[in-house]
């Protein structure tokens, strides 16, 4: 796409809202208290501060004010504040590309706001414990936020994601003429870097008319030794093993579709 010559300042808010689930099985309550203690600690408020920081850093953002919180039983909450300033064009991409890798974070623009919420959660009956976090990165002006997705998707390993992008409002160029988007979008798989469409089966919800997106992702391969806390498969027999998996699979299916499935 072509670049535009804008009358006054780029008011397209583009919002990138997505859901990671995490999955495992804790035979025990031991293990399931084990599993959350580990969760709340691999994803504590300090720790969430630390990724969202590198989130600012790859869409150029300026931190005006930070707001974390770790809650009792469990769970954490992060909110940024962030604003924009003048930037060399050099700096800004929004082409339909993949962002940054965790180990090369670059930087630098600012924005709107940035926030993590995080939810991991267990049931006593069957064994499952679930992780889930909700990132949204909103931004107003010239860079899009999916430039953070493929630093995010490797950040925060998961078997589910659940990803919606919108760009909402519009903005003029100098003749009046109205842009309801300004850069090119045809699935946001397209962000994402290859090791990661090759791990992951994706389906799209596209909405183009109305610049809305909808990506759903789920781990291709389940390795049964991946979501045993607190022991490994060989303690398990096989009928064991078989049920297990069974229930991983039937958990992350629930999660994907958005819908229970019928226990056999």
């Amino acid at each position: 796409m072509r670049k535009l010559k804008l009358h006054g300042f780029n008011n397209l808010t583009k919002t990138l809202s997505f859901n990671i689930y995490d999955i495992c099985y804790a035979r025990t309550p031991a293990h399931r208290r084990e599993y959350i203690e580990y969760i709340d600690e691999e994803y504590n408020a300090d720790r969430l501060t630390d990724i969202l920081i590198d989130v600012a850093d790859i869409i150029g953002a300026t931190i005006l004010n930070t707001a974390r919180q770790d809650y009792d039983p469990q769970g954490a909450s992060v909110t940024m504040l962030i604003s924009e300033e003048p930037v060399s064009s050099e700096q800004i991409s929004n082409t339909e590309a993949p962002g940054p890798l965790p180990e090369v974070v670059v930087s630098h623009l600012d924005k709107s706001h940035i926030t993590v919420h995080t939810y991991p959660e267990s049931h006593p009956d069957h064994g499952i414990s679930t992780f889930r976090a909700d990132i949204d990165v909103s931004t107003c002006g010239r860079v899009s936020p999916l430039k953070a997705l493929n630093y995010l998707i490797h950040r925060l390993e998961s078997d589910i994601v659940i990803l919606d992008y919108r760009v909402r409002g519009f903005t003029r160029d100098v003749r009046g003429r109205k842009h309801f988007i300004d850069h090119k979008i045809d699935s946001i798989q397209n962000y994402l870097s290859r090791d990661t469409r090759e791990r992951y089966g994706m389906i799209d919800v596209n909405v183009y008319q109305e610049n809305i997106f909808h990506t759903k992702m789920m781990l291709k391969e389940v390795d049964l030794d991946d979501y045993l806390f607190g022991e490994g498969k060989d303690a398990l027999s096989a009928a064991e093993q078989r049920k297990i998996r069974a229930q991983v699979n039937r958990e992350m299916l629930e999660m994907f579709y958005g819908r229970n499935m019928r226990r056999r």
